[in-house]
């Protein structure tokens, strides 16, 4: 129930985008509508800090510095949760992990690495 499979980082220069993809192909539908998705993302000797989170009900709430920037979305037919990034600057390098939260009780992804550099 609780595997999760992010996908879609890599290298880009400053600039550009890239579009995250989680996955839940071990998580049923019903339990997979009701949860809230979540990307966060962590560099080596800090914090992981929440980036982008989505409700059931599709509200969406975005860290300051990437408001206007990046753009969370989810498919609920495909279990699936996206985060469209876009204007990507270095201090957005990171490893970004795909986060379900469903009465609180957390499931983590494995990570996929965005890198930032010209």
């Amino acid at each position: 129930q609780g595997q999760l499979v992010e996908s879609g980082g890599g290298l880009v220069q400053p600039g550009g985008s890239l579009r995250l993809a989680c996955a839940a192909p071990t998580t049923i539908t019903s339990v997979f509508n009701p949860s809230s998705m979540s990307w966060y993302r962590q560099v080596p000797g800090k914090e992981r800090e929440l980036v982008a989170s989505i409700t059931p009900g599709r509200d969406t709430n975005y860290a300051d510095s990437v408001k206007g920037r990046f753009t969370i979305s989810r498919d609920n037919a495909r279990k699936r949760v996206y985060l469209q990034m876009n204007g990507l600057k270095p201090e957005d390098t990171a490893v970004y992990y795909c986060n379900r939260n469903l009465n609180g009780r957390d499931y983590w992804g494995q990570g996929t690495q965005v890198t930032v550099s010209s």
